[in-house]
């Protein structure tokens, strides 16, 4: 896959079938626009993903906006499922100002060579979201392309968006949130060293410390699932799933700096990956974070959730 970033001079030579969207959290919905993608992808057409960075709610929020999947999670996602180019357009505020009409002439056609519009219901763009799917529809023929309407997604009568599962990663709706994305909501990033307090209590863990941008669930002890990442692909263990449990939250029994991280205990697992890059798909929320009196009260709890998990992954 071809990454065209931080700038907008850019020219794709090939034909193409474009999908434009936020695809924040990558939940049914998008899959099945993907779906769309690779169909006209196997007609001969080269498939490209159209998003904005940062997104325009980051752009335009005045507070921090966390959200359902990094730049870097994107890029893996649109990798496995085998796109051609994925356009990381720099949103400013001229760009957030442009007429639809040249959007759709400058960007997709003249510089996407755009043959296929996918495009969802509610697909907005150019000055003030005033660009829509009955724009891009009248200025098919025109510009030479054509265009699919993708119906949305519903889940037991509710709307699949990224709104609705940024609502129940919220509230610690794994489970929920797991039918919404199709598979379990994770936390990814490179394993660092904590303050190796499980090893010493005999339950050792990996930490990883997520991005600032990544949209956390309740902080709190859920059931897991991690799988593993060598650089090198080499790891004999390299891509597989281990189960685990996972306390997502500061720690404040034993660290009162307050900064977030994801420490997971791996069961019947003791190999040394720090460095590497591990998933956390989490599978149901257990409890939420506690601080206890002393670092024996916090043992325990930890071998009563250890357990517990064990009981949950049946192992």
């Amino acid at each position: 896959m071809k990454i065209i970033e931080n700038t907008t001079e850019f020219y794709i030579e090939e034909n193409t079938v474009v999908a434009i969207g936020k695809f924040d959290g990558f939940h049914r919905g998008h899959q099945k626009l993907l779906g769309y993608l690779r169909q006209q992808q196997e007609k001969g057409l080269k498939s490209v993903v159209f998003t904005f960075v940062p997104s325009p709610a980051v752009f335009f929020s005045k507070e921090p906006v966390r959200e359902l999947s990094t730049v870097e999670e994107k890029r893996r996602i649109f990798e496995n499922a085998g796109v051609d180019y994925l356009i990381e357009y720099p949103f400013n505020q001229k760009i957030a100002d442009m007429d639809p009409k040249i959007y759709i002439k400058e960007v997709l056609v003249n510089r996407i060579r755009a043959k296929c519009v996918v495009a969802g219901e509610d697909i907005s763009y150019g000055k003030q979201g005033s660009g829509d799917y009955q724009l891009l529809q009248d200025m098919a023929v025109e510009c030479g392309y054509e265009v699919i309407l993708v119906e949305k997604v519903q889940y037991q009568g509710k709307e699949v968006s990224s709104t609705y599962v940024r609502e129940e990663v919220s509230q610690g709706n794994m489970e929920l949130v797991k039918e919404l994305l199709g598979t379990p909501y994770h936390v990814a990033g490179k394993i660092v060293h904590g303050r190796r307090l499980g090893r010493v209590l005999g339950m050792p863990t990996v930490n990883l410390l997520p991005s600032e941008e990544k949209l956390l669930p309740p902080k709190g002890v859920y059931y897991s699932y991690v799988s593993l990442h060598s650089d090198l692909g080499v790891m004999p263990y390299d891509g597989k799933h281990f189960a685990a449990i996972t306390n997502i939250g500061t720690k404040p029994t034993v660290d009162d700096r307050s900064v977030m991280g994801v420490e997971t205990y791996i069961y019947n697992f003791d190999k040394d990956v720090y460095g590497e890059e591990m998933e956390v798909y989490l599978l149901r929320h257990k409890r939420p974070e506690m601080r206890f009196e002393g670092v024996e009260a916090l043992k325990a709890q930890m071998a009563i959730d250890i357990a517990d998990g064990r009981k949950y992954h049946r192992l």
